[in-house]
């Protein structure tokens, strides 16, 4: 038996989705190993074991901070771990044991948020280009959850070379009977939801948007997410442009952003970069006809699922929506290529993949430990 060590202090986060569902399932797969999970004080009663070999402990250090490197590192020496997973990169760069990386996307790398400040977003990306070249160096492993984000690392840093697994993520099996209708009357939508950082792009979804009220002048742009700061740099943006029929709803409960996946003419995701791109295939499950920017991982994840675009051309996002708006046919094909899409991606699978991975580097240093 060994002792294996989960780092999920994201596990509340947008990003922490991965983190909850490997868990899940591996307490399901994994009756012989024993798991210490460790979590931020504040999401203590986020997750709660049913299997009587993991356990939580509390590990609150913020990400890129002293406290990580220093008092972190201390905290994982004492638990003495034969395996840690770091579920992200920021982690001590002076641990020494056996550890596992989970890389989703070098976004942090290769993008500025305007609603960040200047200075400390380019001292963290900073740390942070050489947090990811010494992580890439220091794991005995490296999971990514799409192809392309391992060709991404291998451009950045050839330390990752020979040490990545390819670990597509999954969307959950959702509950058609637990939807809860918006609150106000919608008419006909189209909808994103997630984050609103500057690299998701809203701003030209919203240009876009406004092309199409000039034959739909009903249509709505329903945005579903926290009202955080850079939503609301991009609400002011809209209020100061005139823009129109665009609806921010803040928080919503799961069943009443399931019920928007459900009703929406066409759920469309406009990001310049993605690690996997999760929202579409969520969308996909509730019989959405995605309409996709054409960057990074997305048409590896999607294939022949999604209507595609350029997402740096307004007009080309604007072409997409009418295409699939206007053609029934290309909207049916759509859906139809969703299922057989989703059937490729669960997370028993992306567990059971990570479990492998841990087998694997636990029986290459048992090995190496018997030839030294």
């Amino acid at each position: 038996m060994y002792h294996i060590a989960i780092d999920a202090r994201i596990i509340s986060s947008s990003t922490g989705r991965y983190v909850e569902r490997l868990l899940h399932y591996l307490e399901q797969l994994d009756r012989t190993n024993r798991y210490t999970i460790l979590v931020r004080a504040k999401d203590k009663q986020f997750y709660r074991p049913t299997n009587p070999n993991f356990h939580i402990v509390v590990a609150d250090y913020a990400d890129y901070s002293f406290a990580e490197q220093l008092g972190f590192k201390k905290q994982l020496d004492e638990l003495g771990a034969d395996l840690v997973h770091f579920c992200m990169p920021q982690q001590p760069i002076l641990y020494r044991g056996l550890h596992v990386t989970t890389i989703h996307d070098l976004t942090l790398l290769k993008t500025y948020n305007s609603d960040k400040n200047w200075l400390a977003f380019h001292l963290k990306q900073l740390v942070g280009r050489g947090v990811f070249r010494w992580v890439s160096h220091s794991s005995q492993a490296i999971i990514v959850p799409s192809k392309y984000t391992e060709q991404d690392l291998l451009s950045f840093t050839k330390a990752a070379r020979g040490k990545t697994y390819l670990t597509y993520e999954a969307a959950d099996t959702l509950a058609l009977n637990e939807l809860k209708p918006y609150p106000e009357p919608l008419g006909d939508f189209i909808l994103y939801v997630g984050q609103q950082s500057d690299y998701k792009n809203i701003r030209r979804l919203g240009d876009a948007h406004q092309q199409l009220l000039t034959h739909r002048p009903e249509l709505k742009l329903v945005l579903v997410g926290r009202k955080n700061a850079a939503a609301q740099r991009n609400e002011a943006y809209f209020q100061k442009q005139g823009y129109r029929n665009i609806i921010f709803t803040d928080f919503v409960e799961d069943a009443v952003r399931d019920w928007l996946y459900a009703n929406c003419r066409a759920y469309v995701f406009p990001s310049l970069m993605e690690g996997f791109g999760l929202p579409g295939l969520e969308a996909m499950q509730y019989g959405a006809p995605l309409v996709s920017s054409n960057a990074t991982c997305l048409p590896e994840v999607y294939s022949d699922a999604a209507h595609y675009f350029d997402p740096y051309d307004t007009n080309d996002i604007a072409r997409a929506i009418t295409d699939v708006l206007d053609d029934d046919m290309l909207c049916d094909t759509l859906v139809q290529n969703s299922q057989r899409v989703l059937a490729r991606y669960s997370w028993e699978k992306t567990a059971r993949e990570t479990l492998a991975v841990y087998r694997a580097v636990l029986r290459a240093a048992k090995l190496k430990d018997r030839n030294t």
